[in-house]
Parts: structure tokens; sequence; C-alpha cells
């Protein structure tokens, strides 16, 4: 069909250039602006989230620019002018035959990688690190039962409060801390309500429900900030309980534990609640 191999070529072409614009234009750990695309990979786990991305959306595009190739093609050889005596024909066996089967072996070239990453995501390596979120409303709180089994509160910093280069809406008072290229095993439940603990650039989003511990893991493989969200909503401050996770190296995190079993050892207070005033800010 001469119509077809044009509009492919055109297709696949937008699809990569969509595809190299989006890897411009994502950033790692936070979003960017004018972003196009997903987040770039900090983990194994994303770095094969953004590959099936990739894969499905070349099977995507090539099922388009066929049919639209298929409605050109009819348009211009069957309309009323160009064919004024229409055929028949009502059956056509093999084409029958050819339009089951094309469809079924798409899907089975699509669900053997997807049920491989989702296995890849629900089974958790034996972990280096295990670490206890617990989502409040509406703030986060962190225990670290290996080193120590202290316990302290994250929350939003206001935007009074922000410091040049932080982000708005995603930065926190206290940073989940993290060693890099290690199995961090994460335990997520809730305190009173439905949120969701994720992180795009570590490809993980776990419901953090009461009454129940659901899991989820990553494994770093570069240093620095990522940033996520809840994404339930959860109440009034939904839009104001980000998460920030620091990934450090060995050294320094060992540095930090040490810190915060004295910071976090003696917090007997209260936990705190989002004052009116915070939420006002944003």
């Amino acid at each position: 069909m001469k119509v077809f191999s044009p509009l492919t070529a055109i297709a696949v072409t937008v699809a990569a250039l969509c595809a190299g614009a989006g890897a411009a234009y994502a950033g790692l750990g936070q979003p960017t602006p004018w972003q196009i695309g997903l987040q770039d990979a900090g983990s194994p786990v994303m770095a094969d989230i953004i590959g099936f991305h990739t894969f499905v959306l070349v099977i995507v595009v090539a099922i388009t620019a066929f049919v639209l190739a298929l409605l050109i093609t009819i348009i211009i050889r069957f309309n009323a002018r160009a064919n004024p005596t229409p055929s028949r024909t009502t059956h056509n066996t093999p084409l029958e035959v050819l339009w089951t089967i094309v469809p079924v072996l798409i899907l089975v070239l699509i669900a053997i990688p997807s049920f491989r990453l989702l296995f890849t995501e629900l089974d958790v390596p034996t972990p280096d690190l295990t670490i206890k979120a617990t989502g409040k409303q509406w703030y986060w709180s962190y225990a670290y039962p290996d080193n120590g089994n202290f316990e302290f509160d994250s929350l939003i910093v206001p935007d009074k409060d922000l410091k040049p280069g932080q982000l708005r809406l995603l930065t926190v008072d206290n940073e989940m801390v993290v060693p890099v290229n290690k199995v961090i095993h994460v335990l997520v439940t809730g305190a009173d309500v439905i949120h969701s603990f994720a992180v795009p650039s570590f490809g993980i989003k776990i419901d953090a429900v009461p009454g129940r511990i659901n899991d989820t893991w990553f494994k770093a493989t570069v240093t620095g900030l990522f940033h996520g969200q809840c994404s339930e909503l959860c109440g009034k401050d939904h839009g104001f309980m980000p998460i920030t996770v620091r990934v450090v190296n060995d050294a320094d995190f060992t540095a930090w534990v040490a810190d915060a079993k004295k910071k976090y050892a003696s917090d007997d207070s209260a936990p705190p609640t989002m004052v009116a005033a915070s939420a006002a800010a944003h």
C-alpha cells in the first residue's frame, strides 16, 4: 500500500522526536517546566518502566499510522466518484482470521514484558535497609528500625521559609535519607486516612492504608534529592504533604544515622499538625 509506508515513517519519526524531547525536558528527581514524558530514571525499576512505556508507544504509533493509512486509502480509492460501482463483498475469511489473530499477538507481545515488569516491582529483593513510612494528615513520618528504631516527622516548608534553589510545594524540613546503590525496603501505612507514597524517579507508588502494611522497594543509582508527593486525595491539605528522599554515599549515611539517633531519640513532643498559616502561605 503506497500510502502506508510514508505515513508510518512520519509517525515513527514524530514518536522518536517526542521521546527525545521527553529526555531533554524531563528532570531527575523532580518535575521540570514544560516537561514532556516521564521523569528520568533514578532506579533500575524506573528505567524498566520508561523502556516499557517507549515500547508500547512505538506499537501504538504503528497501529495508529496503519489505521490512518487504511482510512485515507478508502477515502481516496473507494469514494463515489472514483468507484461508482461499489463491491458487494460481505465476507473475507482470510482477512477476518487475520484481524483476529494479529491483535491477539500484539496483546501477547505487550503482556509478556508487562508481567515481567510487574513481577519486578512486587518481588522485593533482600533489603539492605528497611524504612517505615506513615502517612498522616498532612505530613509523613519515617522510622528506621534497622538503625536504632528512631522516628521523625517530615513536613512541608512554607513558601516564606524557602531558601534559594528549594522547590515550592516539594521541600520538607526533614528528608528521608538513604544510601546509594542499596536495596531500600519501604513499609507503608496510614495513621488516619488513605494516603499514597509516590516518588516518580524511583518508579514507586503504593497506598498507605490505616491498619495495613503495604510495601515497595527501590534502589537509587545516583546521589541527590528525589521528590514525590502524596498521590491519594486525603483531605484539605493533600497538596501540601510532599516526599523528599536524599540519596547519599555510605559514609555520609553512617554519619547521618549517628546524628539522627541523637536528634530524634529524645523527641517526645506531640505529633505536629499542619497549621493554617503554613497552608495559607501556599
